[in-house]
């Protein structure tokens, strides 16, 4: 069981060094000009250690996802003609469609905020070292929450750690980014390790495994949500200030995009928004974060 934790570590960490060596050499989409040069999509190295070692039914559910993540990747940021959306977005988007309905079988209808785990995790990705942080932070807690647990859940969140841990060192150095495979089967693979432990308390606490599944994921989107916000604050301040007009942004401004920014999310404002902005002018809403979540870049 063990043997399986020390090989997914091992086999994330080798395959990291050459995977980002040979995107180094070939250059293409997978080769970003951020921080003078950088391998992007090297998460494909603990994608491919969390298939491998995770059990099957749940391997698949990443597998479906890092295989679409990777064409976003693979497209870069093409648009089609006459539409805001890009390729990459609408692969992103039937991966996370086929993640929901093929993970209804094995998890329930909790495999709707699986998929949704992706939006938070897609944003960490964008500071070095965040993902990796958010991943381990809550993968530990998965662990000591399970550790208990009889049917030895806690061996999932372990394979997502070592895979990480494999993977980090280069990530907080800023020298690679896991890119869309990465931070997608991550987010898939936390939401999975979730769904058991909010399962296994439902069921210990006598509430039932679908309650208990679907706590236990919302309790992880909003917490590694809070986790990313405060690790990236200082970025999402500028960025709000600068890119938004948002001035003076709240940490609830951050929080809020963390949960619902990014292309998706902002692409749904302007289908839903259309030209219009709102304007929020209570305190306590600003406070929570609402000038974000209504902020229509369409507007401008």
């Amino acid at each position: 069981m063990y043997a399986e934790i020390i090989l997914a570590f091992l086999i994330s960490a080798i395959l990291t060094l050459l995977i980002q060596w040979i995107i180094k050499k070939s250059g293409g989409n997978l080769y970003t000009p951020i921080r003078g040069g950088t391998p992007r999509a090297v998460g494909i190295a603990p994608f491919i250690a969390m298939i491998l070692f995770l059990p099957a039914h749940y391997s698949y559910l990443v597998a479906i996802i890092g295989i679409f993540a990777f064409i976003d990747d693979l497209i870069g940021r093409k648009k089609f003609k006459n539409m805001k959306i890009e390729v990459g977005q609408l692969f992103r988007g039937i991966g996370m469609l086929l993640v929901a309905l093929i993970g209804f079988y094995y998890l329930g209808p909790v495999s709707i905020l699986v998929a949704l785990m992706i939006q938070p995790m897609n944003i960490a990705d964008m500071q070095p070292g965040t993902a990796c942080s958010s991943v381990i932070i809550m993968c530990i807690l998965a662990v000591i929450l399970l550790i208990n647990s009889v049917l030895y859940g806690f061996i999932i969140p372990l394979v997502i750690l070592a895979a990480c841990i494999g993977y980090a060192p280069l990530d907080y150095k800023g020298k690679i980014m896991m890119g869309e495979i990465g931070n997608h089967s991550f987010a898939v693979g936390l939401g999975i390790s979730y769904t058991i432990l909010g399962g296994f308390y439902g069921l210990y606490y006598g509430i039932g495994y679908l309650y208990g599944s679907i706590l236990g994921v919302l309790g992880l989107f909003i917490v590694i949500s809070l986790i990313i916000a405060l690790l990236r604050r200082e970025n999402l301040k500028i960025f709000m200030q600068n890119k938004l007009g948002i001035e003076n942004p709240y940490f609830g401004d951050y929080v809020m995009d963390v949960m619902t920014g990014g292309g998706l999310g902002d692409l749904i404002r302007q289908i839903l928004l259309r030209k219009h902005q709102i304007i929020v002018k209570n305190k306590l809403l600003i406070h929570l974060g609402f000038r974000r979540l209504l902020f229509n870049p369409n507007a401008h």
